[in-house]
């Protein structure tokens, strides 16, 4: 039976998959901390409060791709270099969603409009993040090598996109509210298609490691493609809507360690 539940426990079971998933998971979470880190750099004078919140995003963004890289050192793995059509944050930057790589670099302070444009696009990706590692804490709490893991991930997720939620509120609150929606939609539009382009893209390395026959791919597939579909027409909405989180100052604190998860 295919399900997401026996897919990835295929991909768990199997060294190199394995080290696919987790290359490409710790990739992505070091670019995001960085990413945190310099735009907690640059926050303008009058949101300097946010700082040290953006701050701890970053340091859980780096503790994130730290535990992947410690479940592979447990399996005797070494990272393996992210196929470029998998690169998740960067094909997002080539969308022309979140702040560019270049901007971050430089030492100019960030206006209030970009810390707008950081924060819709972290709550869009933070509700896909906030999917998926819900999804695999729902399968694999209870998992002897992943467990822990998936569960303090899964926990910061949920804290990240409450942050995110919050933070957009107040400055819809200060008179930023079309600027939100409008950046909210495009980056809602984009990421589901980044999105379904990467899965694709992983899909088809995963398959080539697993020897999946022409058949089980095809149907993997369009299994991508229908929830692409089901997302174009009504699912973004959900990325783009703002509710008062039930965990109010969810980045308030300094961040957990990830020696705990493995």
């Amino acid at each position: 039976m295919l399900s997401p539940r026996s897919l990835f426990q295929e991909i768990l079971d199997h060294d190199e998959s394995f080290r696919l998933f987790c290359s490409i998971a710790a990739s992505g979470e070091a670019q995001g901390g960085w990413e945190n880190g310099r735009i907690a750099a640059l926050v303008p004078a009058g949101e300097q409060g946010l700082a040290p919140k953006i701050a701890r995003h970053g340091a859980d963004e780096d503790k994130h791709g730290r535990i992947f890289r410690a479940l592979l050192r447990k399996r005797g793995l070494e990272p393996v270099p992210v196929p470029p059509e998998a690169d998740y944050t960067m094909l997002l930057e080539r969308q022309g969603i979140g702040l560019a790589h270049d901007r971050l670099r430089s030492d100019v302070p960030l206006t209030v409009r970009d810390v707008v444009v950081y924060l819709a696009h972290s709550r869009v990706t933070e509700q896909r993040a906030s999917e998926q590692m819900n999804l695999l804490r729902r399968y694999f709490a209870g998992h002897p090598d992943v467990g822990r893991a998936v569960t303090v991930i899964a926990r910061d997720e949920d804290n990240h996109l409450a942050y995110c939620q919050e933070e957009l509120l107040r400055m819809a609150a200060a008179g930023h509210g079309r600027v939100i929606q409008r950046t909210l939609r495009a980056c809602a539009l984009a990421e589901i298609r980044v999105h379904r382009d990467v899965s694709l893209a992983v899909m088809a390395r995963m398959g080539a490691l697993l020897g999946w026959s022409r058949a089980r791919s095809a149907l993997l597939a369009a299994g991508i493609h229908a929830v692409y579909a089901y997302e174009r027409l009504a699912g973004w909405r959900r990325m783009v809507t703002l509710s008062m989180p039930q965990r109010r100052d969810a980045l308030g604190g300094a961040a957990a360690p990830a020696a705990e998860c493995v």
